[in-house]
């Protein structure tokens, strides 16, 4: 296992929408003793207005967006602040974008899980802005980040706090948990 350097570090907890982003940060940030950022908070008005109607952003939507969570990342990191990071990242360019922002000090757990349960999950939840008819659209958005560097990759099929602490070990050998 690598040493742990004390260089603070940015996470971001990516996946689509009911995946738990949100519920799987906090906890992650409190078992690692890290602020926690709400991405969907970053969103313009207009974004919201979109997604409330049902209507998917388009790349030039998000890309404000990823840069206000890009300067979120790089203003704690400046700080010597770890920080979590709530955010779909559903494309590798918007993934890139966030590791140029945060100076390459980036990683990302990314929560996987089935259509089924994803459905399931938003269709339980009240006073979220997205509805749950754009869970496809996002799914046809994600290109999964398998494969990339500073990646991990967690189930969802488990409760909130198995869920965190699986990516709290997953995290743990890239020297960050």
């Amino acid at each position: 296992m690598p040493e742990r350097t004390n260089r603070a570090h940015a996470i971001i907890v990516m996946g689509v929408s009911g995946s738990g982003k949100s519920s799987i940060g906090e906890k992650l940030a409190e078992a690692l003793s890290l602020r926690f950022i709400e991405g969907d908070q970053l969103h313009p008005a207009s974004n919201v207005e979109k997604m409330s109607k049902g209507i998917p952003l388009t790349d030039a939507d998000r890309m404000p967006w990823l840069d206000l969570i890009g300067e979120a990342m790089k203003a704690a990191l400046a700080k010597g602040d770890g920080v979590i990071v709530s955010c779909s990242a559903l494309k590798r360019i918007y993934r890139e974008r966030l590791r140029v922002a945060a100076g390459g000090n980036l990683f990302f757990v990314y929560l996987e899980g089935s259509k089924e349960l994803l459905s399931e999950r938003m269709g339980h939840r009240s006073g979220h802005f997205m509805p749950t008819s754009l869970l496809e659209s996002q799914l046809e958005t994600l290109e999964v980040p398998t494969g990339e560097p500073g990646v991990v990759t967690v189930g969802i099929d488990d409760t909130i706090e198995d869920i965190a602490e699986e990516a709290r070990k997953k995290l743990a050998p890239l020297g960050v948990a």
